[in-house]
């Protein structure tokens, strides 16, 4: 299995535990990724997808929360409205792209800069 490099805007913020085993397996089933984009939400949900080489969505949206069996009521509602949002980061999958790439990807997803 490939290596994963996990960076953010603001420098390397590696994945939890449960995090990663998530990320694995959004990866394995995303031929075309170049790495997975997580979004932690301040209720404790993640929102996790797949990104191709031009920052487009190569998997569906995933939302789960750790150790529970659904999302919280709240994502129920709002789907994990960006204004709840805590942390942010793009979980790169080896080989990473190019910083140049890198950037634009977390640009268009994240909406912030490396």
């Amino acid at each position: 299995m490939a290596k994963k490099q996990h960076t953010s805007g603001k420098g390397v913020l590696p994945p939890e535990k449960g995090e990663q085993a998530m990320i694995e397996g959004i990866l394995e089933g995303s031929p075309d990724a170049v790495g997975v984009a997580v979004i932690r939400l301040n209720c404790g949900c993640r929102k996790m997808a797949a990104l191709d080489q031009a920052g487009d969505p190569a998997s569906k949206i995933i939302m789960y929360r750790d150790n529970a069996e659904s999302i919280c009521d709240q994502c129920s509602v709002d789907h994990g409205d960006f204004s709840r949002v805590t942390k942010q980061f793009v979980s790169w999958k080896s080989p990473e792209p190019d910083f140049y790439t890198k950037k634009m990807i977390v640009t268009k997803v994240l909406g912030t800069e490396e």
